[in-house]
């Protein structure tokens, strides 16, 4: 068609054109963040004697511990893992230890059960942090060890 025979574009017509191309960049420049916002919320949180409605304390932590083993059908009792607790790290959650056979090995014992890294990761409870520093991660992981090992933390009197 020669280019008298087109159609002429109005000044309005150009501008819609323009102001479609410029809301198009905007939303897919915005996806990214919509997505992110989505998929955060989206993403489940990690089991905390806080979150449990529990308090920040061993206490609290012992307890959110025993309502996660009790979901994924991990034995142990309160006096176990309190027992447990006050041998290996007197209730210090950032307790580490820098001196025995594991850390001369490089892979030091920490936590309130004072659980290697390859340990925890190995026995790690789903719904829990995967920080071998938070407590209640800690605890379940090291009953998680402690049931599959000896049958339940309940059965542990020593280092293990």
């Amino acid at each position: 068609m020669p280019a008298a025979a087109q159609p002429r574009r109005t000044h309005r017509a150009r501008l819609a054109r323009k102001l479609a191309v410029a809301a198009t960049g905007v939303t897919v420049l915005a996806l990214p963040l919509i997505g992110a916002t989505t998929a955060s919320a989206a993403t489940p949180a990690v089991a905390t004697a806080t979150s449990l409605g529990y308090a920040n304390n061993l206490d609290g932590w012992i307890r959110a511990s025993l309502q996660v083993m009790a979901q994924h059908g991990i034995p142990g009792t309160y006096n176990g893992i309190y027992r447990n607790v006050i041998r290996e790290s007197s209730g210090n959650p950032a307790a580490i230890n820098l001196w025995d056979s594991n850390a001369a090995a490089g892979t030091p014992s920490k936590g309130l059960l004072q659980i290697i890294d390859p340990t925890f990761n190995a026995y790690h409870v789903s719904g829990t942090s995967w920080d071998p520093f938070d407590p209640v991660a800690n605890l379940t992981a090291s009953c998680n060890y402690a049931a599959a090992r000896y049958g339940s933390i309940d059965n542990v009197f020593g280092a293990y």
